[in-house]
């Protein structure tokens, strides 16, 4: 059965910074895709190149150390025609940005302008994009606050970001990021200061507005509970490459590559019973490796299953049965 045009396919990406010294390459050879009414986790520990591969994506590499340096990007716009962002022109970019492509940071403190009202800068954005009055694009910022369930969003509309919690700070993101109806959402560990409470309600929040617009969400997280909740297809990236992909049930029942066998052993309900009779929850040993810091595997110093092999030999991303992918020369024995 043929899929349908994907709404994101990214393929073969490698970013690259460069300084005066040396370039380092912290993603390398990416592919993935999202799906029009889908979500697509991203999942890895801190250093494994996700935010790097969303940055991207969004055309905010900084620069000019930052570059995409190999592979496309290619996006199904509104329109139906689909464009490769990483060649597009930066005031091209721009225009994206908001009207067809969202972001929600990790942290909303840092993404807010402190010195705005929440109703001012979603009303910014909704005039930049659709050309509405200022009268108008402030009655869509108090809307869309409402949308993400906000109470009295007229009257939150007129306060600062400093007054509200860490919870309504991130609504206020979602509901920024939402204002122009875009295509595609990315959300940034959305909830990664966020208490368990609040936690689930923006994740809920989140899935809500999917289902509603039917909207591709690109999900980056290192929490693989947060992942079974909301994800239905799942990248695993180490170290700057993609090491495994398939839908979310797959991934559970079947996972192949050792890294994800590991992650997924570090939830709490896979704890082990200790000596004291305390269940233990189970770590990977030592840390993410340096994009450039190993020549064979870069899970090989870290695995539990190498051969002399894996330290010479990288193995390429092979695609097994039910379209799942892995890079593991052990996988058939595994």
């Amino acid at each position: 059965m043929t899929l349908p045009a994907p709404l994101l396919d990214i393929e073969n990406l490698e970013v690259t910074f460069r300084t005066e010294e040396n370039s380092v390459t912290p993603v390398r050879g990416v592919s993935l895709r999202v799906d029009a009414g889908r979500t697509t986790a991203l999942v890895g520990e801190s250093g494994s190149g996700k935010s790097v591969t969303s940055l991207a994506v969004m055309g905010l590499l900084p620069r000019p150390a930052g570059s995409i340096s190999a592979g496309a990007i290619r996006f199904r716009m509104k329109s139906g025609e689909t464009s490769n962002l990483a060649s597009l022109a930066p005031d091209v970019m721009q225009r994206l940005r908001g009207s067809e492509i969202a972001m929600i940071f990790q942290e909303p403190m840092t993404s807010l302008n402190p010195v705005l009202t929440v109703g001012e800068q979603i009303a910014e954005q909704v005039r930049y994009h659709t050309g509405m009055n200022a009268s108008a694009a402030m009655r869509r910022a108090e809307e869309m606050l409402g949308l993400v369930e906000i109470p009295d969003a007229v009257r939150r509309a007129t306060e600062y970001p400093h007054q509200m919690s860490g919870g309504m700070r991130q609504r206020v993101m979602i509901a920024l990021a939402m204002s122009c109806n875009p295509r595609l959402l990315i959300a940034d560990e959305p909830t990664t200061a966020l208490d368990v409470t609040i936690q689930a309600q923006i994740l809920a929040l989140i899935d809500r507005l999917r289902k509603e617009h039917e909207m591709g969400v690109l999900f980056i997280t290192h929490n693989l509970g947060v992942v079974a909740e909301v994800a239905d297809d799942v990248t695993v990236m180490y170290a700057g490459e993609v090491v495994e992909s398939a839908d979310v049930r797959t991934l559970f029942r079947n996972p192949r590559h050792p890294y994800t066998q590991a992650l997924i052993n570090c939830l709490p309900a896979r704890a082990l019973p200790g000596a004291d009779g305390r269940r233990v929850v189970r770590s990977i040993p030592g840390a993410v490796a340096s994009a450039a810091g190993v020549s064979g595997c870069k899970f090989a110093p870290r695995c539990a299953h190498t051969l002399a092999a894996c330290h010479v030999s990288h193995p390429a991303l092979e695609t097994i049965d039910g379209g799942q992918t892995i890079r593991c020369c052990r996988w058939r024995d595994l």
